[in-house]
């Protein structure tokens, strides 16, 4: 399965990270993911962004407290063993600090898993370069989750 946001991204995982330009990139996821999700702090449950011709997206509250918030983000997949989740991501989202961190991503596209030695600066960079590539595509396609959209109740599993 090839993903139409990954581009250049073999150039951005030769590049060696420090620990600032770490801090900028979950930065900048952040502000990614409230592009999308404006109100986050507000949002209760699992929404889906529906745009036509694009693959649906979906975006799971699973806690909330008053400086962060626990969210799942992923788009489903028909498969024959029932829904495949690619990619996969849950995000801690620190409001205060205007920061993300990856708490778990899976997919099937960049090998971000390769020679994965946990938790190096370069593994994290991978992770969020990722991230950031595929929160880019999301804006681009026009997703987004707000608050008065109505909460979905069914699950996909």
């Amino acid at each position: 399965m090839q993903y139409p946001w990954i581009s250049r991204a073999d150039r951005l995982l030769d590049y060696l990270p420090t620990v600032g330009k770490l801090l900028d990139l979950c930065e900048e996821n952040y502000q990614l993911l409230l592009s999308l999700a404006p109100q986050l702090q507000n949002l209760r449950g699992l929404h889906a962004s529906c745009r036509p011709g694009h693959m649906d997206l979906y975006l799971e509250i699973l806690e909330q407290t008053p400086y962060t918030s626990v969210v799942h983000l992923t788009y489903y997949f028909s498969h024959e063993e029932g829904q495949l989740a690619d990619p996969d991501a849950l995000l801690r989202v620190y409001h205060d600090a205007r920061q993300i961190e990856v708490i778990s991503l899976r997919q099937h596209v960049l090998p971000i898993e390769a020679n994965y030695h946990h938790p190096s600066l370069y593994n994290k960079w991978k992770i969020n370069v990722f991230l950031s590539k595929w929160l880019s595509f999301c804006k681009a396609q026009g997703h987004a989750f707000l608050l008065e959209d109505e909460f979905l109740t069914k699950k996909h599993g």
